[in-house]
């Protein structure tokens, strides 16, 4: 979540408005306000988005800093679309020359990686919601990162068994959703480590949207395989 987020308004706002954006805020969740939504940690965190985006220099920065963000972000997915592009030709190739069970590629590719990516993505939710009792708590933050770990064992132990094999031509498209689902997470998993070296809540949002993605298309993947079975 950036800055303009945080105040709830449009990143052409005025300067007027996000002050006005602000103040209604901050009346909203200080603590001193006995409203029944105040929180401590927003404020700090909506203090940090006014600092910003009232100057006019460091909002300047700022919004070449989300500009480029941007940029790097449709660059990277492009870049990693075009490499799953290739290496699904090459993985066609490599059929022609060789191919295995239909039955086996699922009992041995499949099913395994299947199964580690519901470990990946399925605790997320669990371990956010713990971890927003106190982001800041070295205890919680040290769980959340053993969770990384583990996402990034995972995802590796899911990557080496997906191209152990060539895929049967027949789960061509099964195989293909494998490994965009792996590409999400993996970059979720990089969106989250950023998250717990910055404390950036943009990181973390866009994590969870890469492994909600993720999520998704294995849900497509155990459709088609379903067919099949």
């Amino acid at each position: 979540m950036n800055y303009y987020e945080i105040l709830q308004v449009e990143i052409n706002a005025s300067t007027t408005e996000i002050k006005q954006a602000y103040r209604r805020l901050v009346k909203e969740f200080h603590p001193d306000s006995n409203h029944k939504n105040a929180n401590h940690d927003l404020i700090i965190i909506l203090n940090a988005a006014y600092e910003v985006l009232s100057d006019e220099q460091n909002r300047h920065i700022y919004d070449q800093k989300l500009s480029q963000q941007f940029a790097n972000t449709v660059s990277y997915r492009q870049e990693k679309s075009q490499t799953a592009s290739t290496y699904y030709q090459q993985n066609r190739q490599q059929q022609k020359q060789r191919d295995i069970s239909q039955c086996q590629w699922l009992k041995e590719v499949y099913f395994p990686v299947n199964r580690l990516i519901s470990e990946i993505i399925m605790p997320l939710e669990i371990q956010i919601e713990h971890l927003s009792a106190d982001v800041f708590d070295d205890c919680l933050m040290l769980i959340f990162t053993n969770y990384l770990n583990k996402c990034y064992q995972n995802f590796t132990q899911a990557r080496n068994i997906l191209s152990s094999q060539p895929n049967p031509s027949l789960y061509a498209g099964i195989a293909a959703n494998l490994y965009y689902g792996l590409n999400h997470i993996n970059d979720g998993i990089e969106e989250l480590e950023r998250f717990t070296i910055t404390y950036d809540d943009y990181y973390l949002h866009t994590g969870r949207e890469l492994f909600n993605l993720a999520d998704d298309i294995n849900q497509s993947a155990s459709e088609m395989v379903e067919k099949f079975i």
